[in-house]
């Protein structure tokens, strides 16, 4: 089946004088409106934006009003961005809580504005770090980039069919995400607007841009043993740490969708990000700049990578969700060569090939799902996810340690439940200061971190699923299940260290 511009373009709300359930949208406001957006309103003081540079607002049901610089509304306005639209933020999910049908467009919105204020607290906490408009412009724009390259279902795409289907891209969302960041300026002829508000993007000069796409994608320099940025200097280092800090986890892209995926699942936390903006500080920590935050923030911080957990646990991690997610994943590996669609000078792409092709990929969204009359299988396995006629989960086996063989299993999720960090990544990556200290950045001790992470903070899983669901069939395989798992156990009893064993309960 082809699928053409023309047809995917007209199912995904392109204006943004719309606003869609779920979404957000924008208009122009008044300085008095400006006045009244909650960035504005707390604690936080900001400088105003330039005079020639008209902000546009946004609602966003999560962080209020939202200000954001023209230049991102351009990015905005285009088709590769709105694509983000169509692919929901939490993939198989929605199917179990139905209120979870936020999308990867109004996160990518949060990210942007979240980088924005955090750039900003910093520049006017300490103005002797020179942190220019520039800076804080392609800090902005690389929160609003940075997920360009989530695929249908998001994590779905991502985790399970690109990565059975592309070895070859070990690192696939980051790497597609800067392609199409590319060619986005591209298609759109937004380097010349960059170059309008001040940025480096072409000729000999292309810091701006080279900075952008590090903070999306990593070093762009692999050659080197280290990690080497040459976008901005060392002493900037920092800024580095502000979309995605992949040191310790401490981000405005986990700050957003832990506020923003607990909101619409329905799960409180306790987290406050606005605390992090507001008490963190750039201090210099072996010669490098790191973001450094206030020691009373400790059990602010601790909260995040606690409330991250329990989303796993409840949501993202949850049984019937990640049934529905493999069997999507099925669906799409079942579509093989079925799913054709049309990218450069009309080279026809397939669903593992569109990632390839930018122009085949901004047309690859979750409505894919209502174009496949010829799919055949695939069809017939996403029409029983909606009949809930899905696969059955014969057990849940809790390891301490994972160290026997599964591969005669064709239908299995191994998966972890953590913090999101290790007690040693928090003792070493995570600085803090104290109040009357700002030069003086300091680790946590051993003894400190053992009070906030649990002696076990890290947890292996591992699911047996079964895709027949005549019930008679599956009570047969689970016995055959528990006889190879008694049998492996006596092999390797000295390896396994089963915690527990939960049965399906059909």
């Amino acid at each position: 089946h082809s699928v053409q511009g023309g047809n995917l373009m007209s199912t995904q709300g392109t204006f943004h004088g719309l606003a869609a359930v779920g979404t957000v949208c924008h208009s122009r406001a008044s300085p008095e409106a400006r006045s009244q957006s909650p960035a504005n309103s707390g604690p936080l003081k900001f400088k105003q934006p330039p005079e020639n540079c008209t902000m546009s607002v946004f609602y966003d049901p999560i962080h209020g009003l939202l200000e954001l610089h023209p230049l991102l509304v351009k990015i905005i306005d285009t088709p590769q961005f709105q694509r983000l639209r169509n692919i929901k933020q939490l993939g198989g999910a929605y199917f179990v809580f139905p209120g979870a049908s936020h999308n990867r467009f109004e996160h990518s919105l949060g990210v942007a504005y979240l980088a924005g204020q955090f750039a900003e607290a910093l520049s006017t906490k300490q103005p002797e770090l020179n942190i220019t408009p520039e800076d804080i412009l392609c800090v902005q724009i690389a929160g609003l980039c940075q997920d360009l390259g989530q695929g249908p279902f998001s994590i779905v795409f991502e985790e399970m069919f690109i990565r059975e289907k592309r070895a070859d891209l070990p690192d696939g969302k980051k790497k597609i995400s800067v392609q199409m960041f590319d060619y986005l300026l591209t298609a759109n002829n937004l380097h010349s607007s960059m170059k309008e508000y001040g940025l480096n993007v072409d000729g000999q000069n292309k810091s701006d841009l080279v900075f952008i796409k590090e903070m999306i994608g990593g070093p762009l320099n692999t050659t080197e043993t280290q990690e080497q940025f040459m976008g901005r200097t060392q002493d900037k280092y920092f800024l580095y740490e502000i979309v995605e800090n992949e040191k310790n986890g401490i981000d405005v892209d986990k700050f957003d969708y832990i506020a923003r995926d607990g909101y619409y699942l329905g799960i409180q936390s306790s987290f406050d990000h606005r605390r992090c903006l507001m008490f963190a500080r750039v201090c210099r920590v072996d010669g490098i700049n790191h973001i450094c935050f206030r020691d009373k923030e400790v059990s602010n911080l601790y909260s995040m990578f606690q409330t991250r957990s329990l989303l796993h646990r409840t949501a993202y991690q949850h049984k019937t969700t990640r049934i529905i997610e493999v069997m999507i994943k099925d669906a799409l590996l079942k579509a093989g060569e079925c799913i054709q669609i049309e990218g450069s000078k009309g080279k026809i792409c397939s669903l593992s090939t569109a990632i390839d092709d930018m122009e085949a990929y901004t047309k690859l969204t979750e409505a894919i799902n209502s174009f496949s009359k010829e799919m055949g299988e695939a069809q017939r396995l996403l029409l029983k996810i909606v009949s809930r006629e899905i696969y059955k989960c014969l057990a849940c086996l809790h390891f301490l340690t994972v160290a026997i063989s599964m591969h005669i299993f064709n239908c299995l999720r191994h998966f972890t439940m953590d913090y999101g960090i290790t007690e040693k990544e928090l003792i070493e990556n995570v600085f803090f200061y104290k109040k009357n200290q700002h030069d003086k950045p300091f680790n946590l001790r051993e003894d400190e971190v053992s009070m906030l992470l649990p002696k076990c903070s890290s947890e292996q899983f591992i699911r047996v699923y079964y895709k027949n669901i005549d019930e008679e069939i599956v009570e047969t395989a689970q016995e055959h299940f528990d006889q190879w798992l008694s049998e492996a156990s006596e092999v390797k009893h000295k390896q396994i260290k089963i915690v527990n064993i939960v049965r399906a309960d059909f």
